[in-house]
């Protein structure tokens, strides 16, 4: 059996021609010939089946240890497959800091539809328990609930977007299994280089494959990785009957970006603790949100089954700097919302990847106006760093202005008004 960046850069065969092609095909075809009408070939029709979509399918299985993949065409399309295997009335916990389009499709899309839905924090296994389980309990922004039914999935991230608070997932899908539901778990920061989470006791691992496993902003892409046959199959018929499969070409994209994960990834982080260990030092900064720069980093890897913490880490400016100051004076990081891709990106949460939250909400789980998520790249990390470094002169001179004009406006009007 081969190891994992064999497997990353080999996949599984398909067995789908004799060409003797080092890579995959590309197969740009929307159906397939039937030898006969008796007889029903592999692949008949491309929203179905696809060769190259196959391949890629069977590889992400392969490295996220399940039975079986499947290849959507974005990751809110993943999102939205495994979500539609629940039915009205199901109730499904959800930890309270993930990404703002899944909010915004599980509160403006699947709740208008009977689903409902409750965050909750993921690390106080108490409150989870009391969720999970649906007796009377009191959630953590203070609101009373009665008891209800128990739910039927905990959905959440292994590190949050963008406060990149690490979630336990041995233990959160032991608290969901105890009263009989699924563990869904977004795993695009940590990707299956850092974490299988399946083998930690999850059901369903979704990826924005966009993000790490493809690598270079060029392709939109989802995918699921399920362990049970019956979830697979009901994953199947969404993904054949919505139909937003992931194009031949696509497929082939994150195919190849997947070869280099672990190279990419690697640089990534050690760029991404450079950067980390500079802001925290830095006079302007207030907060980090990277556990790599916790004292006890090490413990909290092994305690959570990871290998790393991957390239993705925010901050919060002191009170008074304008944040937006910061992020216009890049430039070799690019304002840009995503992540995991070999450049360098910068983005503000509240205006861009957050905005879907309502600002109490947003305020709630900690991502604040002063909040600044970095995805870092492959760049040399002294670059990223002196550029970050003169981002934060940049606002500090606007900061000393704007606090000389105020301070002589006052002085002025005690004058007059004297």
């Amino acid at each position: 059996m081969t190891r994992f960046n064999t497997q990353l850069v080999h996949g599984l065969p398909v067995n789908d021609n004799n060409t003797g092609a080092v890579n995959p095909p590309i197969y740009n075809s929307s159906t397939y010939a039937f030898e006969s009408v008796e007889t029903m070939p592999r692949w008949d029709y491309s929203r179905s089946g696809n060769p190259t979509r196959e391949f890629l399918e069977r590889q992400i299985a392969q490295l996220e240890h399940g039975t079986r993949g499947f290849a959507f065409a974005s990751g809110l399309a993943a999102i939205h497959a495994v979500l539609s295997i629940f039915k009205p009335g199901d109730r499904i916990v959800v930890g309270k800091n993930i990404y703002g389009g899944t909010y915004s499709l599980f509160n403006e899309y699947f709740a208008e539809r009977g689903i409902t839905f409750e965050p909750v924090d993921t690390a106080d296994y108490e409150a989870l328990d009391a969720a999970v389980s649906g007796r009377a309990r009191v959630t953590f922004d203070g609101r009373e609930l009665e008891a209800t039914t128990p739910a039927k999935a905990v959905y959440f991230e292994v590190l949050t977007n963008p406060l990149i608070q690490v979630n336990n997932v041995n233990r959160i899908s032991a608290v969901a299994h105890r009263h009989g539901a699924i563990a869904i778990v977004d795993n695009t920061f940590v990707t299956p280089y850092l974490q299988q989470p399946l083998d930690l006791g999850a059901d369903v691992v979704i990826h924005s494959a966009t993000k790490y496993l493809a690598g270079h902003s060029e392709v939109t892409a989802g995918l699921v990785v399920v362990l049970d046959d019956e979830i697979g199959r009901k994953i199947y018929f969404a993904q054949n009957r919505f139909g937003g499969v992931l194009q031949p070409a696509e497929c082939n994209d994150v195919r190849r970006g997947i070869q280099t994960l672990a190279l990419r990834m690697d640089r990534q982080q050690a760029n991404a603790q450079a950067i980390a260990e500079y802001l925290l030092a830095h006079p302007l900064v207030k907060t980090v949100h990277y556990p790599g720069v916790q004292r006890d980093h090490d413990k909290v890897l092994a305690e959570n089954g990871l290998r790393g913490f991957g390239g993705v880490l925010s901050f919060e400016v002191v009170p008074g700097v304008d944040p937006g100051v910061v992020l216009n004076n890049l430039h070799i990081f690019r304002l840009a919302v995503s992540l995991g891709a070999v450049e360098s990106l910068a983005e503000f949460p509240a205006r861009m990847t957050h905005f879907e939250l309502p600002k109490e909400e947003r305020l709630k789980v900690g991502i604040t106006d002063e909040l600044i998520r970095l995805a870092v790249g492959i760049e040399d990390a002294t670059d990223l760093i002196e550029d970050l470094g003169q981002a934060l002169d940049k606002a500090y001179e606007v900061y000393v202005r704007d606090h000389a004009e105020a301070e002589s406006l006052s002085q002025l009007a005690s004058g007059v008004f004297a």
